[in-house]
C-alpha cells in the first residue's frame, strides 16, 4: 500500500470565506499516482473547516447567513473563549460545526463523488496562514 501526504497553505484576507479545494485535492492525487483507495482533507487549525457539498453561490450564502445566526461573531463579550484576548470564539463554534475533515473514496484514480459533490476550505478566522492536510492512502 503507497501512502501520499501534502500540505495545502491558504491565507485568506477575509475574516470568513468559504472556497472550492476539490481542484487542489484532485492534483494531489494526480501527483500521488494512487488509483484505489482514500483520500483524507483535513484543516489544521481551529477555527478552519473542511466539508463537500454543491458549489452554489446560493448555498454559501446561506450558510454564511445561517452561521452567523447560530454564532455571531459581535458581541465579542458574548464568549468567555474571547477572554483570552482573543476574539475569535464565535470561528470555533462555527467550525465545530462545518466539521474538521473529509473521506472522499478514490476509484480509478479519481475522487468518487455523488453529483454536485465538491470540496470546500472554510474559514472562519481569517487574515492569517492556514494549512490543509491532504493524506492519501491506496494502491
Amino acid at each position: 500500500m503507497k501512502n501520499f501526504r501534502k500540505e495545502l497553505w491558504f491565507e485568506i484576507t477575509e475574516r470568513r470565506a468559504f472556497i472550492n479545494i476539490t481542484p487542489q485535492i484532485t492534483a494531489a492525487l494526480k501527483e500521488s499516482g494512487i488509483k484505489e483507495g482514500l483520500c483524507l482533507v483535513n484543516a489544521m487549525h481551529i477555527t478552519a473547516s473542511v466539508y463537500i457539498n454543491d458549489d452554489e453561490s446560493g448555498l454559501l450564502q446561506d450558510y454564511e447567513d445561517w452561521l452567523e445566526e447560530l454564532a455571531p461573531h459581535e458581541p465579542i463579550a458574548k464568549y468567555r473563549h474571547n477572554n483570552t484576548g482573543e476574539d475569535n470564539g464565535d470561528a470555533h463554534l462555527k467550525r465545530q460545526i462545518m466539521g474538521r475533515e473529509v473521506v472522499v473514496a478514490v476509484t480509478e484514480g479519481r475522487l468518487d463523488f455523488g453529483p454536485w459533490e465538491q470540496i470546500f476550505y472554510g474559514e472562519f478566522d481569517g487574515r492569517r496562514r492556514k494549512r490543509v492536510l491532504v493524506k492519501i492512502i491506496g494502491e
